[in-house]
């Protein structure tokens, strides 16, 4: 019987603070609060408390046969319970219906796999211990930032007890083979590998209400025709996107909402057809092939390996620099300073500075700050030098105290 795995991204990063004077210091202080809270409010008021409302009726009213997964960061879940708590209680409400399932992430949504493999533990061993604490689950598929994806990747994940991912279905990995189906790491085992439908998945993501689309208006019923038609040689179909196209990306009026209340019964209406939790699906669908992938790989689909907004020089530099920092954030041993770290690790921050025109034409234009992929590098760049000379200071500062000034040059020339 082929399923369809119904997977959401929800995501918010912590929007950095706009110094007047780039020379005057932060003080320590390096989120702007308010307008953190104005984006929680908009994305909670126009997006997640809606389409949370309808889950929950379609999956009461399907009676266990509608299911749902959700990769849910940890900045989100941070922000959400300091500014709409009704958010998470709505969330608490949608699992405790046995329906919902989470994915393993990076906890700050960071492209630390490809800057950090140290790092990149760290958060998800802290995203993990988080989705078991707030909602009682343990995660067992995982879904790296950006579908970020390589063979060493699926060792890891395989080796730290995760049955799956969830990736990018490529053609020119796939080379005519079909997405809807599991696929096998190579050397990993039975380690399963979810291959997102690009086309299926952009339709709603992008297309949706794009008024030059020759398959306008986009019906939940004509949308479960094609699933239909791909039903001969298909296990599952796993649609991924942003949970913000809901109300954000696009707005109430374009009849998103109504396509997402309508959709279950239209695939549900083939009794041939299910819906299954990502989990679920590895158990349902034995590995059709080897997906072989010894170049990274996203769902941006970079020509350049390892290369996930990093095409221009503000990009580069930033990415770097954040990264450079991690002893000293290390040996600070603050939590606060970890979770200033990690904040300004969120792959948000490095796509405000794309310059190639993707920040302007595409979707996420919705949530960029900025008005120029100069000013996030300006202001990003102001941040984080602040940070490391506070971090060096501190550093120093302990050092004096603990053993003397005579000992303070030689760290200096060690930090340097």
């Amino acid at each position: 019987m082929p399923a369809v795995s119904l997977s959401f991204r929800v995501h918010i990063p912590y929007r950095l603070i706009r110094p007047v004077d780039r020379n005057s210091g932060f003080s320590g202080q390096y989120f702007d609060s308010a307008a953190t809270r104005l984006a929680v409010d908009k994305l909670a008021d126009e997006s997640y408390r809606p389409a949370n409302k309808i889950l929950l009726a379609l999956i009461k009213a399907h009676a266990g046969k509608f299911k749902v997964a959700f990769s849910i960061s940890g900045t989100a879940v941070e922000l959400l319970q300091e500014h709409r708590p009704d958010v998470i209680e709505s969330f608490k409400q949608l699992v405790k219906t046995g329906c919902v399932e989470f994915f393993a992430e990076t906890y700050y949504n960071s492209l630390s796999w490809l800057h950090s493999k140290k790092e990149f533990l760290r958060q998800v061993k802290k995203h993990h211990a988080l989705m078991q604490e707030l909602f009682g689950v343990e995660p067992v598929v995982f879904r790296n930032t950006e579908l970020i994806y390589n063979n060493e990747l699926a060792k890891v994940i395989a080796g730290i007890g995760y049955r799956g991912m969830l990736c990018e279905g490529l053609e020119k990995i796939l080379q005519g083979r079909n997405a809807c189906h599991v696929y096998a790491a190579p050397g990993n085992g039975d380690f399963g590998l979810l291959l997102r439908h690009v086309r299926l998945s952009d339709d709603i993501a992008f297309r949706f209400d794009d008024p030059t689309w020759n398959e306008q208006p986009l019906t939940a019923e004509k949308f479960a025709g094609w699933l239909y038609a791909l039903e001969g040689d298909a296990c599952n179909v796993s649609l991924f996107f942003d949970y913000e196209t809901f109300g954000i990306y696009k707005k109430k009026d374009s009849g998103i909402f109504d396509f997402l209340e309508h959709l279950p019964t239209a695939v549900l209406k083939k009794s041939e057809w299910k819906f299954l939790a990502p989990s679920e699906t590895l158990d349902t669908c034995y590995p059709k092939d080897v997906y072989d992938v010894p170049k990274t790989i996203s769902w941006e689909d970079k020509s350049k390996e390892c290369c996930v907004w990093c095409e221009n020089m503000m990009q580069n530099n930033t990415l770097r620099k954040i990264y450079s920092i991690e002893q000293l954030v290390m040996r600070s041993g603050s939590r606060a300073d970890k979770d200033t770290w990690g904040r300004l690790q969120s792959a948000d921050h490095f796509y405000y500075m794309c310059n190639d025109g993707r920040a302007v034409n595409d979707a996420y234009r919705m949530l960029n700050p900025f008005c120029s992929a100069e000013e996030a590098f300006a202001d990003y760049e102001s941040v984080v030098m602040d940070f490391e000379v506070r971090l060096i200071q501190k550093e120093l500062t302990e050092i004096k105290n603990r053993e003397g000034f005579a000992n303070v040059p030689n760290l200096y020339s060690s930090i340097f």
